[in-house]
């Protein structure tokens, strides 16, 4: 997946004062703040600064942690990974592949098949229903 390679300039003119936030800055959106925790329509969800598909709604589940939650990315390459250690605490970051946007955090207490809970921000995601 090729780099978007975008200024800080630019995203600050494209994205909404909260959207900036929680992807360039690494921030966090309360729990249960975003529509897109509730979302149950087949579809996909995608990066909200460079539109790259990031999670199926197939692997969505209500996780119970108030932000919406998947098991498994969209395909291998669509997110990455870093190691967190902010607020003293030992986490994984996720990060769109693409454009290196802040999505949110991936937890090992998932369902089946993968075990994994990928905890994402909405700010960071767009939806797109299927038709």
């Amino acid at each position: 997946m090729a780099k978007t390679g975008k200024s800080d300039e630019y995203w600050r003119a494209k994205l909404s004062g909260e959207q900036y936030r929680v992807t360039r800055k690494h921030g966090t959106e309360p729990a249960w703040s975003h529509p897109l925790n509730e979302e149950k329509r087949a579809g996909v969800y995608s990066c909200v600064c460079c539109g790259a598909a990031l999670f199926s709604s197939e692997a969505k589940y209500d996780s119970g942690s108030g932000w919406p939650s998947f098991f498994q990315p969209a395909t291998e390459s669509a997110v990455s990974s870093r190691a967190d250690r902010s607020l003293f605490m030992r986490r994984t970051e996720i990060h769109c592949t693409r454009c290196e946007a802040h999505l949110g955090h991936l937890f090992d207490d998932g369902p089946q098949p993968t075990g994994l809970r990928y905890c994402m921000n909405g700010t960071a995601l767009t939806f797109d229903p299927d038709e």
